[in-house]
């Protein structure tokens, strides 16, 4: 059952969803105001992926509540490697003004090394980062910047409205796949162009109320296909209760179709004693609609253990290769086509 959801209110008076389910527009309104849960446990975040499939930006901007972050991603896939630099402020609680809609709203933010805006202009979003001393290997000059202008927003989002096990508490979240993306990122001296013309970007919109611990798998791609309509997926589970509805949707040419259940199928160590993440996995689903295999690159690993709070992180890029079929039974191939799949463990 995939249940999907109606227009109206997010949270009820009692700030619990009023309805879980999917969508693929942002049809149920959310106010921070809403929420009755502790303000320490409201979690807010825009993340966006610009890739072309030889280099990849992303940029975090989010507010914890108990902590906001500023944080840049530089990957090169030819190489290849990255560089990941984040600033932490405390006890945020809200005050970098998160819009309450993907639709409309601008977020800012500033610090003596780091500047960062996201900024909705009609059918255009602008990003724009500085981060000063981002490159540890340049000491002289490796600092970054970098400018992009996506448009082309597709006709249909992944939407999700998830409650967890626990009253007050909800994940509302989105994700708008495949825009097309236009600028340039600079460390030091060297300058990094994305060309529309195969650079697409990737939104993953949050706002809701976490529980202390959780663990995560998701999966994206973006990509352009043969034919030169754009193509592309959002998978994953352990947000919280997904038995209204998945967050699993294939995109194709802008128009969603909706799957079920899809498992991350990851190597285990020889040794048995967790995952390998840089061995080949495959991801299949409950119906025989979606069959790939994924060939690791990259994994971008954060470890951070604060004690009382902690992530550990493994986002893994790679080339991904197979079939899905569209809800109307077409099947689309595809071959070594660049997107990331990542396993978290969060305490926040």
């Amino acid at each position: 059952m995939q249940h999907k959801l109606s227009q109206g209110k997010l949270l009820d008076e009692n700030g619990n969803l009023f309805e879980a389910g999917y969508a693929t527009e942002l049809v149920k309104e959310y106010s921070r105001k809403d929420i009755k849960a502790g303000k320490l446990r409201i979690k807010e975040w825009d993340y966006y992926l610009i890739s072309d499939g030889e280099k990849a930006v992303a940029l975090t901007l989010d507010d914890n509540s108990y902590m906001s972050m500023a944080s840049v991603s530089f990957l090169d896939f030819k190489k290849p490697g990255y560089i990941t630099k984040s600033e932490i402020k405390f006890f945020s609680l809200g005050k970098l003004n998160f819009p309450s809609s993907y639709h409309d709203g601008d977020i800012n933010y500033q610090s003596k090394n780091v500047k960062g805006s996201f900024l909705k202009q009609g059918d255009k979003r602008i990003l724009r980062f500085e981060y000063k001393k981002f490159d540890d290997k340049n000491k002289a000059n490796g600092d970054f910047a970098c400018e992009f202008i996506l448009t082309d927003e597709p006709r249909d989002k992944m939407v999700i409205a998830t409650p967890f096990n626990k009253k007050g508490h909800f994940y509302y979240n989105a994700k708008i796949n495949c825009m097309r993306a236009e600028g340039y990122a600079r460390i030091g001296d060297t300058t990094y162009n994305f060309s529309k013309d195969n650079a697409l970007a990737t939104l993953d919109w949050g706002r809701g109320v976490w529980t202390y611990k959780n663990e995560w798998y998701w999966g994206s791609l973006q990509a352009t296909l043969d034919d030169g309509k754009t193509f592309g997926f959002n998978i994953g589970y352990g947000f919280g209760d997904t038995s209204a509805a998945s967050e699993n949707m294939i995109f194709y040419d802008g128009i969603a179709h909706k799957l079920e259940d899809v498992s991350f199928n990851i190597p285990q160590k020889e040794n048995g004693k967790g995952f390998d993440y840089m061995k080949d996995w495959t991801f299949t689903d409950n119906l025989g609609r979606f069959n790939l295999t994924f060939k690791p690159v990259i994994d971008r690993f954060d470890n951070t253990d604060l004690i009382v709070l902690g992530s550990c992180q493994h986002q893994v890029f790679g080339l991904l290769s197979g079939e899905v079929v569209l809800d109307d039974g077409a099947k689309v191939e595809f071959k070594d086509k660049l997107g990331f799949a990542e396993h978290v463990k969060n305490k926040w």
